[in-house]
């Protein structure tokens, strides 16, 4: 909402500029109730842009991506299969971190630290807590499991054996989309406006 309002105003208005107008005024502990209607009105009138159909539109986006997003700012998302630096830090630590692969992040200790909903390890049967002993067979570490999923994507399957409380079970998991990481970069012949936003307030 910040970059297009930078965009429609040229940079004159930003979302600062909005939020001083809708929450000025009023007596001190006054407390005003607002509904929809409010928002779009103080939007337009710090600058036009038929803003009820612009957040309408996110509001119902079902696919878990809304039109337009960091693009408006000048960046997009990439994947590569090399760490971005706060994985990169994580793992430095110890942690497996393949949110964007197999759908989970692992301690050092083996132990799941989570397991993302509708991921290749949730379909799989995978979820938190659960402790990964073994990897294609070989004793668990987070090398071999990131050689796994880099294996796999050539059919190689990635097959875990993994304790539950007093439980032992074999997991195998379908997934070919090998290692990826997101980072971010710049959209060329756009306006860095995402820089703008996240610089400092004097």
């Amino acid at each position: 909402m910040d970059a297009r309002l930078r965009s429609l105003s040229k940079g004159k208005v930003t979302l600062d500029d909005f939020a001083k107008r809708f929450h000025q005024g009023g007596k001190p502990g006054e407390i005003r109730l607002y509904d929809r209607s409010d928002v779009m009105q103080a939007l337009e009138a710090v600058q036009p842009g038929n803003w009820d159909a612009f957040i309408g539109q996110r509001l119902q986006a079902r696919d878990g991506r809304a039109p337009e997003g960091l693009e408006a700012a000048g960046w997009e998302v990439y994947f590569s299969d090399l760490p971005n630096p706060v994985i990169a830090d994580g793992e430095a630590e110890g942690l497996t971190d393949l949110q964007y692969s197999l759908g989970m992040k692992v301690g050092s200790d083996g132990v799941l630290q989570s397991v993302g909903w509708e991921s290749a390890a949730f379909k799989a049967g995978l979820a938190k807590d659960m402790t990964l002993l073994a990897v294609n067979g070989l004793a668990y570490s987070g090398a071999r499991l990131k050689q796994a999923v880099t294996d796999a994507k050539g059919g190689a399957p990635v097959e875990l054996i993994v304790r539950q409380a007093d439980s032992f079970r074999t997991v195998r998991i379908d997934y070919r989309g090998g290692l990826r990481y997101p980072h971010l970069r710049r959209i060329g012949g756009r306006p860095d406006l995402l820089t703008k936003i996240l610089a400092p307030r004097r």
